[in-house]
């Protein structure tokens, strides 16, 4: 009974307390957020997208606390698994197995398990960080060899690309900045990144003439002229009116006009910020951006205490994984970026995408746990060399 007890307070002690309260108050801002933007299609009881979150962040809280305990070496040793299951998922969804979403007939996103369906791009983010993580840290010193470069822009493109294939835009954009992040930490030279810039800065015309669907091309264009296009514009134009409903103190919980009407599409995901705005007003957006914010500097705060270069960037990685998600999906609500179907972190609803965020914040506990002396499960596996090294 008291090795019990001793091993109780060894978890306790070891575990990263602020970043578990910050995260679990945030999931539980979000998940009201998420039950009042849906209480309008129940007469009564609880939403089930409300549930599904409940048991996402629960059941991502069990994986994180389990993968705390584990020394996070051992899933940067293994790299080469997380990369092959990346690509698999990936490949799967584009099967006949992959589906798509209702709302998003253009996105095959979605594998069917019969029960309940799971979108593989939201834990394939984290299986890269993980294999981006070791693949810098192995060329530690030697980043701005070319042959070296080639091969970590190979790596970046793989995911990005089979993300893109599948219709995820969004997804795709979150996998190029976190690479842009890692590499930037890594100490890529700035003559590589202002290359990059360069070569994307040239390659606009070619992507808007010759890859954009006209979908796509209007999705941008109501950005600077809603009129153009209405029923694209329309999801961004009614979160707009909700937006400017909430004022500085916003409506009320469960008083927003918009809300409870169900006039925006989708706002339990893509467009939940507005119904935090709408409900909690200017005041309450702040806030939401604030638990965020402080997540990401939690998480960052890990990495740069941490001995280990791969545990750094891969804390460096999740912090920039949130904040990427974060922007893309405010500027989806403000109407100063395109429609494409990105999540707001903690506040969004998808079993999937909290589940998998769940499972990025494990690693960065496990990472604090490591920098305070604690000792996780050490299952490290040895002899395990990388290819990347030149």
């Amino acid at each position: 009974m008291k090795n019990i007890k001793n091993q109780i307070v060894h978890f306790v002690k070891g575990t990263d307390k602020l970043l578990l309260i910050l995260s679990l108050l945030t999931s539980a801002f979000g998940i009201l957020m998420v039950y009042s933007a849906k209480l309008h299609t129940v007469e009564s009881g609880i939403p089930r997208d409300a549930i599904v979150m409940v048991i996402a962040v629960l059941g991502g809280l069990a994986v994180a606390m389990f993968i705390s305990l584990i020394d996070y070496d051992i899933f940067t040793r293994l790299w080469f698994i997380w990369a092959i299951a990346g690509v698999g998922l990936m490949i799967l969804v584009m099967s006949p197995l992959g589906v798509a979403p209702p709302n998003r007939p253009d996105s095959q996103v979605w594998l069917d398990f019969g029960l309940f369906y799971f979108q593989p791009s939201e834990l394939v983010k984290v299986l890269f960080i993980i294999t981006y993580s070791f693949h810098l840290n192995a060329v530690k010193g030697e980043i701005n060899k070319p042959l070296n470069v080639l091969l970590l822009a190979v790596h970046a493109l793989i995911p990005t690309l089979l993300v893109m294939k599948s219709g995820d835009d969004g997804s795709a954009a979150v996998f190029i900045c976190i690479a842009f992040a890692m590499l930037f930490l890594g100490g890529i030279s700035w003559k590589y990144i202002v290359s990059v810039i360069a070569v994307i800065a040239a390659a606009i015309p070619l992507l808007w003439f010759k890859f954009f669907g006209d979908y796509q091309k209007q999705r941008f264009i109501v950005i600077v002229d809603p009129e153009a296009y209405p029923d694209v514009a329309y999801q961004q134009n009614r979160g707009m009116t909700a937006l400017s409903n909430g004022g500085f103190l916003g409506m009320g919980l469960f008083k927003g006009t918009c809300t409870q009407r169900g006039s925006v599409p989708v706002s339990e995901s893509d467009m939940i910020f507005t119904v935090v705005c709408e409900e909690f007003g200017f005041l309450g957006g702040i806030i939401a951006l604030l638990l965020i914010c402080a997540v990401i500097v939690r998480i960052v705060k890990t990495g740069k205490k941490s001995a280990d270069w791969s545990a750094t960037l891969m804390c460096y990685g999740l912090g920039t994984m949130i904040a990427a998600q974060t922007i893309i999906n405010i500027a989806m609500c403000l109407r100063v970026g395109p429609v494409i179907g990105i999540t707001l972190p903690f506040f969004s609803a998808g079993g999937s995408s909290s589940l998998c965020l769940y499972i990025g914040l494990g690693l960065a506990f496990s990472a604090y746990r490591t920098i305070y002396n604690q000792k996780p499960k050490n299952f490290r596996v040895s002899g395990i060399s990388s290819p990347f090294r030149v």
